[in-house]
């Protein structure tokens, strides 16, 4: 940005109280961790930096999207109380597993997003980080995928509620279905999604012809991507679709949800991206000298991820000048032993037959998108 506030990096000590059952893939500490690398590195509350605490999302604040009959079969179902209704709704699945704290833990990971929102509204900031955020799954009615309250529809209401038009970008591996269908009819909001293709990943969503209805028609923007994309070509994606689409659109402010199941290695995804690729979306959308909003997501390999998160945030925080070798940063300090050369990833060897492949899939995507979603906009 080209002024002078302060980054905020978003913080809910609550949230180191909470946690997923020991059996479920979801690893609650990557924030933690995050903060905590950041830390060591002197990369929070510098000159340049600061972090807000925040307070959980209020049961009014919920129920701007979520209704009061799913909002009490939640609480019920964190008490144990599991019935056919509540199982229709999602819950005491492998991917939404019931647990004490789980109403709990959803509604500090909202409020720590509307935090940011509301700083962003303030005019106090005009960059906040949550990472312990990105529930871009849940349904107005519905649990999946990790997911039982969705922060990011939350945080995207309060900003239109304020008449902000808002640019919701999606980089995680998986489709974000709740955050498209809460939009899917609303110009007020333009969803873009990049992730794996629906054909191999679940949830089986986010295809090319998924582009909204009504006022909303042109509005929803799906790039399903092939397995074992690298960073290339995954970045061309970017820039022949979303930025034409952000001049075209204009927004007030950017929610982004920086999932890092895009990395290769995650354990649920089969994409195979170095964290470069969101640092490199994050400069691109600095550029536009607007608002960023971000929450972390899905990422499965936890190491991974927290460098993601921790690089994602030192871009967002105008620090990627700092090297992090001088900070002292390397496999110790990450206890690793894979790399020890600091945040960013090693570049990747690449098959040439491979990436041939891909690249004819994502340019038969981005032919389609051009074709299908350009014209609403007037490009």
């Amino acid at each position: 940005m080209t002024n002078n506030k302060k980054p905020i990096f978003i913080y809910a000590p609550a949230l180191e109280q909470y946690h997923y059952p020991a059996d479920a893939l979801f690893d609650t500490t990557r924030a933690v961790k995050t903060r905590e690398l950041l830390m060591s590195l002197g990369l929070l509350n510098a000159a340049h930096a600061a972090e807000a605490i925040c307070v959980p999302a209020t049961v009014k604040e919920l129920q701007r999207f979520h209704s009061t009959r799913y909002l009490r079969i939640l609480q019920e179902a964190a008490q144990g109380k599991l019935t056919q209704e509540s199982r229709r709704m999602g819950f005491g699945t492998s991917d939404c597993p019931v647990f004490p704290d789980m109403f709990d833990y959803a509604r500090w990971a909202c409020g720590a997003t509307l935090t940011g929102a509301n700083l962003i509204l303030s005019g106090e900031t005009d960059i906040a980080f949550n990472p312990s955020g990105g529930f871009h799954h849940a349904k107005a009615e519905k649990a999946s995928g990790f997911c039982c309250l969705n922060d990011l529809v939350l945080a995207c209401m309060r900003f239109v509620d304020a008449g902000k038009k808002v640019l919701y970008l999606d980089i995680d591996a998986h489709h974000g279905d709740g955050v498209q269908d809460a939009f899917y009819a609303t110009n007020q909001v333009m969803t873009v999604s990049l992730h794996e293709s629906g054909q191999t990943l679940w949830p089986w969503t986010g295809f090319e012809n998924e582009t909204g209805e009504g006022s909303g028609l042109g509005y929803n923007v799906n790039i399903p991507l092939p397995i074992g994309i690298g960073d290339k070509i995954y970045l061309e994606a970017f820039n022949k679709i979303v930025i034409p689409l952000v001049q075209a659109y204009r927004p007030d402010v950017f929610v982004l949800q920086l999932g890092m199941d895009t990395l290769a290695g995650d354990a649920l995804a089969h994409l195979e991206l170095t964290n470069n690729a969101p640092a490199a979306i994050i400069e691109q959308l600095l550029g536009f000298n607007k608002p960023i909003l971000a929450t972390g997501g899905g990422g499965y390999h936890a190491e991974n991820t927290v460098r993601g998160w921790a690089l994602a945030w030192k871009v967002m925080s105008g620090q990627d000048n700092v090297s992090d070798l001088a900070l002292g940063l390397g496999g110790v300090m990450l206890q690793s032993t894979e790399w020890a050369d600091g945040l960013r990833d090693r570049v990747l060897p690449r098959n040439r037959k491979h990436c041939e492949g891909v690249e004819a899939a994502v340019q038969a995507t981005i032919r389609t998108l051009v074709s299908q979603v350009f014209k609403y906009h007037g490009l």
